[in-house]
């Protein structure tokens, strides 16, 4: 199967939260599309895996993915291995994606960061012929590219998803368990309270601010991309 964009999250609500919009965005345009989560979130303080899993159904319809799958590594406990980069490894093969998003490189969650190393070292060794995956011929994605979460991170390249915002928030509200609800019995977390659910407003707005849009996520280049011409960039 051929995926045009692969979005890796640590964690159900990881991609919905830093490039939801731009899945849909990109879903519009008539590309596949796909979310792997790596975990299940089970370490998560509100929620449990069951509900997790209820929750991430409910958004990818609202996405409109082709594909979402599980790869049930170990939350906050996988490492960058041998067992997890066969699993992204037989995972990038299997869908033969054109772009692939990754957790950002640095974050306030230790997994991000580990997981965006996780995907750049997997996207590497998926194009080596030695390692074998029965039924899977090796494949290398043309460019990998790593959203912005939780920390501020100064984007290389913005995309307008202000087409899409109203969208992307109806995602991330499937996630009742993890986000603001005044009626919730749950402890309470960075990420649940009515002023983070205030700050992804702010946060899609200022980076629409770089490029003059209303709303834009920002992602990090693993590499240089190459243009023929500056005035593309115009």
């Amino acid at each position: 199967m051929h995926i045009d964009l692969l979005a890796f999250g640590a964690h159900p609500d990881d991609v919905e939260l830093s490039a939801g919009g731009t899945l849909l965005k990109h879903k519009s345009l008539g590309l596949t599309t796909a979310i792997i989560d790596l975990t299940q979130g089970e370490m998560g303080t509100r929620g449990t895996k069951e509900t997790r899993a209820m929750e991430a159904a409910e958004a990818s319809k609202i996405l409109k993915v082709d594909v979402r799958e599980n790869l049930g590594l170990e939350d906050a406990f996988f490492e960058v291995n041998k067992e997890s980069l066969y699993a992204v490894v037989q995972a990038i093969r299997k869908y033969r994606p054109r772009l692939v998003l990754a957790n950002a490189p640095k974050d306030r969650h230790p997994d991000h960061g580990r997981a965006a190393n996780l995907i750049q070292r997997a996207t590497f060794l998926s194009g080596l012929s030695k390692i074998k995956t029965p039924g899977l011929e090796p494949f290398r994605p043309a460019n990998l590219l790593y959203y912005v979460q939780d920390y501020f991170l100064n984007p290389d390249i913005v995309v307008d998803i202000t087409d899409f915002q109203e969208q992307k928030l109806k995602a991330i509200a499937c996630y009742k368990t993890q986000f603001y609800d005044p009626e919730s019995k749950e402890p309470q977390t960075p990420i649940s309270s009515k002023s983070y659910w205030e700050l992804l407003q702010g946060k899609a707005q200022l980076m629409g601010r770089y490029a003059g849009f209303e709303f834009a996520e920002g992602f990090i280049q693993s590499r240089p991309s190459g243009i023929h011409r500056l005035d593309q960039l115009i």
